[in-house]
């Protein structure tokens, strides 16, 4: 757009803008660079009526032109609250008050988001407007809503009350997105409506009180309890309270709201979906306050989920971290017990109902105290295995580490000073043009890189499940043999390099060869075999155990169909069995990988 043309519709210019008007007609269906905006779009926002009526006057049909946005000067004049300049325009061309932008959001839409309350008087007249939002996701009573635009409400609920209820894609009533916004006026008025609006429910399942108690609105949770106390009881698609999300989202004040003065005490030991009470809630996120204010208003201490964990297991699970040293004195001072230290009758929701079943179908116990005993036993000696385990693939990703690092020094070291020395004049390698000395400096790189690639990897990647840290050792492991025998190869290629020539040069290098390939077949050969052995064990193992399980599983010692034995080894044998194979499979205390 023309400069002085620009300048002259932001002070308002009249004679200014006219003169360049005659001068080069087409000056004024110039539009500014990427926003696309005419000189009607600027004078509706700067409110200069005058200019813009003298615009409509030589060109009328700027009324309905559109910015990149697809905005028209009326989306201009609605957002900025220019309700005279909104008159010009309507005048101009009444069928403008219906265009939309790219949003869909029409010039009601725009004046409901900014509250401009004149704006929207004017134009709620045209019941239309509100009919065309009846099939949009977000209405004008939405971004209103939001924003504590509580009058535009009022406005709205009188012309078309269902919006009150209509919901956003995600299922947000009004009410809703006023909770989330803090907006209490809006939600009064909204509560006087209609008190069932606080049972409303989004996609998630959640409330407009739960909505507020994830916020820490303590203001809201009052104003909507005291219009709907049944809204308290509701709970979420995963089985979540108020308290559980008050908790969730380390909002101490409502949940102190909550349980003080709303007295919801009923509501403390409820669990989730996955079983977890507020407690458990509260221990895994490692927050002190909440845990002990809980623990003095009666919650069950030893509660447990569905992974058959109490509180005081989910938080010794991350011991080293240092406040989970202040919380667990606090839950053993108020009886806390680990999920093995209960006794059988509080954990029958986490015994294993296929190892009870089977040992009832052959009486291999005399009753079902003697059952959980030997399943308690059973499992402290798995859960033991396991435990020794993992530290011994912890000690291996360390060992590994240490080599890597080690190698590393020692082929950098070597770089630095290459078999020979340096020429004292130039700075080059004495022994630069020998093919030996070439073979080094290959070796001795890529011996370097390799380890330095499996220190990369191992500080960078932290696996928290079994077969993920089997597959980064094995990986790393063979990348450290190649790394390992390319050192050896830099070694030889060094001593080859500084030995003085002749034949007898030539066997000390030929018995080095074969004393470090000698060796390293070895260790390679050995470790071959025990890895063919404790694979064949563990071949033998699972079928001993798919042929165990199969057999315990009918109730005539045999599997109905081929269609039934597959399911069966399917859904049973791979969930026992092959996660721990390594475990169970091995006799010497160790395996190899």
């Amino acid at each position: 757009m023309n400069r002085l043309l620009y300048e002259s519709i932001l002070k308002s210019d009249l004679a200014t803008f006219l003169k360049l008007v005659r001068e080069t007609e087409t000056l004024i269906t110039e539009r500014v660079l990427e926003s696309l905006n005419t000189v009607l779009h600027l004078a509706a926002r700067f409110g200069h009526l005058e200019l813009a009526s003298e615009v409509l006057r030589l060109c009328p049909e700027m009324v309905l032109a559109e910015n990149v946005e697809l905005e028209t000067p009326l989306h201009e004049a609605c957002r900025e609250g220019h309700v005279e300049m909104m008159k010009v325009l309507m005048a101009a061309d009444e069928g403008v008050v219906g265009k939309v932008n790219c949003r869909g959001e029409s010039a009601f839409f725009v004046a409901c988001e900014k509250g401009r309350m004149e704006v929207v008087k004017h134009l709620i007249g045209f019941q239309w407007l509100l009919m065309h939002e009846l099939d949009a996701f977000v209405c004008s009573i939405h971004v209103a809503a939001a924003a504590g635009h509580t009058e535009i409400v009022k406005e709205i609920i009188k012309v078309r009350q269902e919006f009150a209820r209509k919901g956003t894609s995600e299922g947000y009533s009004p009410l809703h997105l006023a909770c989330s916004k803090g907006q209490i006026d809006t939600i009064r008025e909204l509560l006087e409506l209609d008190q069932d609006l606080s049972c409303l429910r989004d996609h998630n399942g959640w409330t407009p009180l739960h909505w507020a108690s994830m916020k820490g609105r303590v203001g809201i949770i009052g104003e909507i309890t005291s219009t709907s106390r049944e809204s308290v009881d509701i709970v979420t698609n995963n089985g979540e309270t108020v308290l559980h999300l008050a908790v969730k989202y380390n909002q101490f004040d409502a949940l102190r709201y909550l349980m003080e003065t709303l007295n919801v005490t009923e509501l403390v030991n409820v669990q989730d979906n996955d079983g977890n009470t507020v407690l458990h809630i509260a221990t895994a996120a490692k927050l002190t306050t909440v845990v002990t204010f809980l623990l003095k208003r009666g919650v069950d201490v030893n509660a447990i989920n569905r992974k058959g964990h109490t509180a005081l297991d989910v938080v010794e699970s991350d011991s080293s971290n240092s406040t989970a040293l202040q919380i667990v004195p606090a839950l053993l001072e108020h009886g806390a017990k680990t999920c093995h230290q209960l006794p059988p009758t509080s954990r029958d929701i986490q015994e294993h109902h296929f190892t009870i079943t089977r040992s009832r179908k052959h009486n291999i116990f005399d009753s079902p105290t003697q059952q959980q005993q030997h399943y308690r036993r059973h499992k402290k000696k798995r859960s033991k295995q396991i435990e020794l385990q993992n530290e011994g693939l912890r000690n291996a990703r360390n060992t590994i580490t240490v080599v890597a690092v080690l190698v590393a020094t020692v082929t950098f070291s070597a770089g630095l000073n290459p078999p020979g020395g340096f020429r004292q004049g130039s700075g080059k390698a004495e022994m630069g043009t020998k093919a030996s000395f070439k073979v080094f400096v290959v070796c001795n790189i890529m011996a370097l890189f390799l380890s330095l690639g499996i220190v990369n990897v191992l500080v960078s990647v932290i696996p928290f499940r079994r077969k993920s840290m089997m597959r980064l050792l094995v990986a790393t492991h063979k990348i450290m043999w190649v790394s390992t025998m390319f050192m050896a190869s830099a070694y030889i290629a060094g001593t080859w390099t500084v030995l003085p020539g002749g034949s007898g040069s030539r066997w000390v290098v030929i018995e080095l060869m074969v004393i470090g390939v000698g060796c390293m077949l070895m260790v390679l050969l050995g470790l071959s075999v025990l890895l063919v052995k404790q694979w064949s064990r563990k071949q033998e193992w699972r079928r001993r155990k798919e042929k165990k399980m199969m057999k315990d599983g009918s109730p005539n010692g045999s599997v109905n169909s081929r269609v039934d034995e597959m399911n069966f080894v399917k859904n049973n044998y791979s969930r026992e069995s092959s996660s721990n194979s390594d475990i169970d499979s091995s006799d010497h205390g160790y395996h190899v990988y």
